[in-house]
């Protein structure tokens, strides 16, 4: 592999090169599904002068797209591998309870497992953390956002006792969460039907309410909804109305919402999302302008994610590429 390495980044050099753009592979990362580039530019290189050439580059790496941005002083051209590698949920928690037993790592109450990193590092979600609270994951058909909110399940469920934690799971195609039902961490069955979930939602604004009253806020509730839009669609202006209460005053009260969309346009959740969630995990998108709603900043690169568990995790304006560790419907079920 180091052979081909060493072709590919002779290929991003020549390229640039003959687009007189000076610059040089200085080193890279290998991860799961990705390869990441790290270039050097003398002093009066734009970053923007390297972002036009993407798809001339993933041309002449015979790739189906590159991204391209600035980190740390650099500028990281990231690829595709040939074979890229699933990062299952379970070897990876079990690492997580070695490296906890050994000192150096335990997994906090009521944080969810996300996947690994651009550097291979765990990636966790601590839900009641002040910067978190919600949390919102985007992507198109296919992309993994279903899956990587069944990981953030399995993982809370795994790590946390049901005296701990209470869920609620909202699945309106009704496949995503069945392989969960009769978990005993869940405060009622599996929502499929809209009106249900409005149901179930409102009762929730009134426990938060209750909780606030008492000043209580255990056990943690987590609410995972799929397919936001659709039940924003749907369930109307109340539906709109008790999620953007739940999401303006649930972490005080112990509550987090974690919703997924494949339709993070303005128009149909900009409102609701745009200052409610603020860590946003966004797999492939159709459009930058969708890119640009679902991760809340312009020029991410979202578009031309991979797809399958390849994830930007956006939250404070930083922005991590991962990718999402997996689960199987059958893992979930046995």
């Amino acid at each position: 592999m180091s052979r081909v390495l060493h072709f590919q980044a002779d290929r991003i050099e020549m390229l640039l090169a003959s687009h007189k753009v000076n610059a040089r592979v200085t080193g890279g990362t290998v991860t799961p599904r990705l390869v990441r580039f790290h270039l050097t530019t003398p002093l009066g290189v734009k970053v923007r002068q390297v972002a036009n050439l993407s798809e001339e580059i993933a041309l002449s790496l015979g790739a189906p797209s590159c991204r391209v941005y600035r980190h740390q002083g650099q500028v990281e051209v990231e690829g595709p591998r040939e074979q890229g590698r699933v990062v299952p949920l379970l070897p990876l928690c079990r690492r997580l309870a070695r490296e906890g037993a050994g000192g150096r790592h335990t997994v906090p109450p009521l944080t969810a497992v996300l996947g690994l990193d651009q550097e291979g590092v765990p990636l966790l979600l601590r839900l009641p953390s002040p910067n978190v609270a919600h949390a919102l994951i985007a992507g198109t058909t296919g992309s993994g956002k279903t899956a990587l909110a069944r990981t953030m399940v399995a993982s809370l469920a795994l790590h946390n006792s049901q005296r701990n934690l209470q869920l609620v799971l909202v699945d309106p195609k009704g496949r995503g969460f069945l392989g969960f039902e009769g978990l005993p961490h869940l405060l009622v069955p599996v929502v499929t039907r809209v009106d249900e979930a409005l149901s179930v939602l409102q009762r929730l604004v009134a426990e938060m309410e209750r909780r606030d009253a008492e000043g209580r806020c255990e056990p943690g509730l987590v609410v995972v909804l799929d397919e936001l839009a659709d039940l924003v669609q749907v369930g109307g202006r109340e539906m709109v109305t008790a999620l953007t209460r739940l999401t303006q005053r649930g972490r005080e009260a112990g509550l987090h919402l974690v919703a997924c969309t494949q339709k993070p346009s303005a128009a149909v959740i900009g409102s609701l999302v745009k200052s409610n969630f603020p860590v946003r995990l966004v797999s492939s998108v159709a459009s930058p302008e969708d890119a640009k709603v679902a991760t809340g900043l312009a020029q991410t690169g979202a578009e031309r994610l991979l797809g399958q568990g390849d994830f930007l995790v956006v939250a404070k304006g930083q922005v991590t590429r991962m990718q999402a560790a997996y689960m199987d419907l059958q893992e979930v079920q046995e």
